[in-house]
């Protein structure tokens, strides 16, 4: 076969694929859409004193005998289907941030030069979102409510913002192991942006990766190259790399071989924007050899990403072999295109006194960022959390 075959099968194959992922993206769409509506229908039933609890019992005898290959309308389905309208139909908690999101994204839609809803969240987002929900009925929350017209309307237009890319089985996960709203909201913008699946935001969750997220310190040197995009967005504050399975006592050369191992795991912890480039990438100055640990590319970032690993805690020298690798990167390595290469330097722990004081005058973009080998306790992540949102909004209440 030749190459002019190969390629034009191979533009065949292509086509097939796209029609397939369509057709999986608009039967998702359809039986989100579905739970949505018979939902809402048995939430008012329920709240109009209709419907008890037989009566849901007698709905799923009654689809199992006229459809019996149907498995997702049993009586905890249907009350799944239940909480899962409640959480997000017109006039809940979310009402006001979903009409925003639909807004932006019907903005979009007529507008190509209009800016996409945020895809990261950081504290102040959430904090800022959460003041517009439970608004008082008479206070008007988005004006897309009078631009829409009647609640069938408005409630479609939520239920497209619920990033109907997601499959009910994330959407399941996530309405079980969340309580809070922001968090709920986080982990549904996150695994559509990232394209998790259900297993990767149950792990997510049980890593507690939006309290480290809402936790994150992402402080780099005040003097580094302005970067196109928030880094902040993009890098992670402490990283949770129990998935590699390490013993208690390890040397660096075992952490690498193990992230090498579970580099698919690797990545979808550090985010789907990096590719991976090399495992001790060679660099050559003054024709010595010197090696970089992992090296990826950021496609959002448009820049390499070094990453150093230790398993020791920060030490302010770590930065200057950082900076040597990052500038050899740049002069030999990085594309005209490209923007200045990016660091981080992956600690057991640190200290953000001495990480400060080492970056104040480092004109280098480098990340000092944490790891764990083992699951953080949630409830520790948490109440770290609740005690910064005690400082925020202590700050928030101080005269200038």
């Amino acid at each position: 076969m030749s190459n002019i075959q190969n390629a034009e099968f191979g533009s065949i194959v292509k086509l097939i694929q796209e029609a397939q992922s369509r057709v999986r993206q608009y039967t998702n769409t359809a039986l989100v859409t579905l739970y949505f509506d018979i939902g809402k229908t048995v939430s008012q039933k329920v709240a109009q004193g209709m419907w008890g609890q037989g009566t849901v019992q007698q709905l799923a005898d009654y689809i199992q005998a006229e459809m019996p290959a149907l498995k997702s309308f049993n009586r905890r389905g249907l009350y799944r289907m239940k909480q899962f309208y409640e959480t997000y139909c017109l006039g809940s908690e979310f009402d006001a941030v979903f009409q925003n999101i639909a807004s932006l994204n019907i903005e979009n839609q007529n507008n190509k030069n209009v800016s996409a809803p945020p895809t990261h969240l950081s504290f102040e987002f959430v904090s800022t979102a959460l003041t517009q929900i439970q608004k008082p009925q008479n206070e008007k929350v988005s004006p897309l409510a009078t631009q829409l017209g009647n609640d069938d309307n408005n409630e479609k237009t939520i239920v497209s913002a619920l990033q109907t890319q997601l499959s009910w089985s994330v959407h399941l996960e996530i309405l079980s192991a969340c309580k809070l709203p922001e968090e709920k909201l986080f982990y549904l913008i996150m695994a559509s942006k990232e394209k998790w699946g259900k297993l990767e935001v149950r792990r997510q969750i049980d890593s507690g990766y939006f309290e480290r997220y809402a936790l994150s310190n992402t402080k780099m040197s005040p003097l580094a190259p302005q970067l196109p995009a928030k880094i902040s967005e993009h890098l992670k504050d402490i990283y949770s790399l129990e998935f590699l399975e390490l013993g208690d006592d390890f040397s660096e050369s075992d952490l690498q071989k193990s992230i090498i191992k579970n580099l698919k795991k690797f990545i979808l912890e550090i985010g789907n924007n990096f590719s991976f480039v090399g495992e001790e990438y060679r660099v050559q100055v003054a024709n010595r050899d010197y090696e970089v640990d992992l090296l990826f590319y950021h496609r959002v970032l448009q820049c390499l990403v070094a990453f150093e690993l230790k398993i020791t805690d920060f030490k302010p020298e770590y930065l200057g072999k950082m900076n040597f690798y990052l500038e050899a990167l740049d002069r030999d390595h990085k594309q005209p295109h490209e923007n200045p290469s990016i660091g981080i330097i992956l600690c057991k722990s640190k200290d953000d006194e001495i990480v400060e004081i080492a970056m104040s005058r480092s004109l280098s973009p480098t990340k000092v960022a944490e790891y764990t080998t083992k699951l953080i306790d949630k409830k520790l992540l948490q109440a770290k959390l609740h005690e910064l949102g005690e400082l925020y909004n202590q700050s928030k209440n101080i005269e200038p």
